[in-house]
């Protein structure tokens, strides 16, 4: 279990207008508080100082958000016009995620598809909190879908646990954890959502497998290693092999091809001209000049 560092960087990916890096866990993305002395901005920075944008707050451009505990890939766009191709592909949902997570319990259907809808926790002490829509405090839920697949059955230090993976199909905040945490499998270690119960192991096990951005210039596809496994971490033991990550893997892209390809052959009919809104202007003026995290 390698601590993170300032020279502790993991590149997957390298291109003209994009970095992907293999986030660690337990570090902020950015930060503007003073002690925050750990960030991926920050080993950014260090270690590609040429690559910063001056005219950001942060020097880079984020393309998407990966919690505090989670680890794994995350896209870097190195200027605001390669920003803007990334944001028209998440715009259009044209963006393929997997993740990985051993989550608490023995997950009984293989395959699932969970669309609890998920909206802001407004109860004292918990605002920094999402939930799921009826649980009380729930404050404008949103439309939500997760795909869930079972890859293994085995124990994390002696309790039952299942290694999942898992494809978000809306982006709302904390979905994934919010969605298992619902259904009675909470990802281990995942002291927020666990109400501060689960502190035994080292990290969450919720890792960004699997990324594949199709702009119109460049293809960002990549995997970040797979940390759930028992050489890396003893912890873990896999008892039952449901199914193959590769084979899971191959009917997550094919699927998330398809469906690029399906967007593409409505576009090339004759569009019908439609202006963009004052908020959606906004929103991805927002975006584009600098994304805060969180």
């Amino acid at each position: 279990m390698e601590s993170g560092s300032i020279e502790n960087l993991h590149l997957l990916y390298q291109g003209p207008d994009f970095l992907v890096v293999n986030k660690h866990w337990d570090i902020r993305i950015d930060s503007k508080m003073w002690y925050e002395k750990l960030t991926v901005q920050r080993q950014l920075k260090h270690r590609f100082p040429e690559l910063a944008d001056p005219d950001t707050y942060y020097g880079f451009r984020f393309c998407h958000q990966l919690d505090f505990s989670t680890s794994g890939a995350l896209c870097v766009a190195l200027n605001k016009e390669a920003a803007g191709r990334a944001y028209k592909c998440f715009k259009e949902r044209t963006v393929t995620k997997a993740y990985l997570a051993l989550v608490r319990g023995i997950v009984a259907e293989s395959c699932r598809t969970i669309t609890l809808a998920i909206g802001k926790n407004t109860q004292d002490g918990r605002t920094h909190m999402m939930c799921v829509e009826g649980t009380e405090g729930c404050e404008n839920p949103k439309p939500c879908q997760t795909d869930l697949l079972v890859l293994q059955y085995g124990l994390y230090k002696g309790d039952p646990v299942t290694k999942v993976l898992l494809q978000p199909l809306t982006g709302r905040t904390h979905q994934l954890r919010v969605h298992c945490s619902a259904l009675g499998y909470p990802i281990v270690g995942d002291f927020t959502y666990s109400l501060k119960t689960d502190t035994d192991p080292y990290r969450m096990m919720l890792h960004a497998y699997y990324l594949r951005i199709p702009t119109d210039r460049e293809l960002i596809e990549v995997t970040a290693p797979d940390p759930f496994q028992p050489d890396l971490d003893p912890g873990w033991v896999p008892t039952d092999t449901i199914r193959c990550l590769d084979d899971a893997m191959m009917e997550i892209i094919s699927k998330g091809v398809e469906s690029v390809n399906k967007k593409e052959e409505v576009v090339q009919k004759p569009p019908q001209s439609k202006k963009e809104t004052e908020q959606e202007r906004a929103v991805c003026e927002q975006w584009l000049s600098e994304w805060a995290g969180e």
